[in-house]
């Protein structure tokens, strides 16, 4: 535990709501609309901790410092990702999935010191709704996180028609392998998208869940345990196992997914203004073409001040 800075008294620590976001060189962009997409929704008093590699952080505070963001609560924190070595096997089909930042989630209570409970996103979210009903999800007794179950879609998602879209385990794990089987996991089994992560820092400390990701990081180098053909995969693999059957579930509305599935499946619009949250897994992100439903993205955008971040119009 680390000494407070600003020592403040435990009921003032609890109004504040800490927020994990990466920001990643090639795509800082999407951080910063997310950045400002939450702060603009809520009154409650957000601290944002923008994690990044070592050469992108006086980017991101330059960002920050010279755009509207800057009147944002937030710290800059670097990710070494020399706490990686050993653990991620080279795979060619999805390079961008085997960026540091990806694993930045399995690593929360190593950034995060004083708080009890985090919130952890994806770069690729706009938040729609105000992030305090977010916080306020309760998790389950033993629980150290909560995510949004792959099979509970609200109807309207009818978008996982959509050819290739996984929302099982046999999607993610490769059930050819033993080690898989000795897990005793139905291949059925409705998987959860770690994208939004609710978590409790000391009950993660206590069954000591960064060491079990590891782990399962550790297997899959040695014995390539997940399937490689899925997108995510190799972030989501190693949470699905260590979280089977321990997690509580976040409102539906709380994670609305695959709007970078395909630049051409769309939701109805009356659909996407209930949500609360939209999350643009997949390739086709807003910031680029062809992405569907860019407009609600961009309505979120800041412009970088130093002119590098542009967003990807050919129509």
């Amino acid at each position: 535990m680390f000494p407070d800075d600003d020592s403040e008294t435990p009921e003032e620590m609890e109004e504040e709501i800490p927020v994990v976001i990466c920001a990643a060189a090639g795509r800082m962009g999407a951080a910063m609309a997310a950045i400002n997409s939450i702060y603009s929704n809520t009154d409650a008093n957000i601290l944002f901790y923008v994690v990044g590699l070592r050469n992108t952080l006086s980017r991101i505070r330059k960002w920050i410092e010279h755009s509207k963001l800057r009147e944002i609560n937030f710290k800059i924190v670097e990710f070494n990702p020399m706490v990686l070595k050993g653990k991620i096997r080279p795979d060619s089909s999805r390079p961008e999935l085997l960026q540091p930042l990806n694993f930045v989630r399995f690593y929360l209570p190593l950034l995060i010191h004083q708080h009890e409970k985090v919130i952890y996103l994806d770069d690729d979210v706009i938040v729609q709704g105000d992030i305090q009903e977010l916080y306020d999800t309760t998790l389950a007794l033993g629980h150290a996180a909560a995510f949004s179950d792959d099979c509970d879609l609200p109807s309207a998602q009818d978008m996982n028609r959509l050819v290739g879209l996984q929302n099982t385990y046999m999607g993610y794990l490769d059930y050819r392998k033993k080690t898989i089987k000795d897990l005793g996991i139905s291949p059925s089994t409705c998987s959860f998208n770690p994208g939004v992560i609710v978590a409790n820092i000391t009950e993660w400390k206590h069954q000591h869940i960064t060491k079990q990701l590891e782990k399962w990081m550790q297997k899959n180098v040695e014995e390539n345990l997940y399937s490689s053909s899925l997108g995510g995969g190799v972030a989501t693999s190693p949470m699905l196992i260590v979280f089977h059957g321990k997690y509580t579930t976040i409102n539906p509305l709380w994670h609305i997914r695959h709007l970078g599935w395909s630049p051409h499946a769309r939701y109805s619009e009356h659909f996407l203004q209930e949500a609360k949250l939209l999350h643009w897994n997949g390739r086709h992100k807003p910031w680029d073409f062809p992405s569907v439903h860019n407009d609600l993205w961009e309505s979120w955008f800041v412009p970088d001040p130093a002119g590098i971040f542009k967003l990807n119009h050919n129509s």
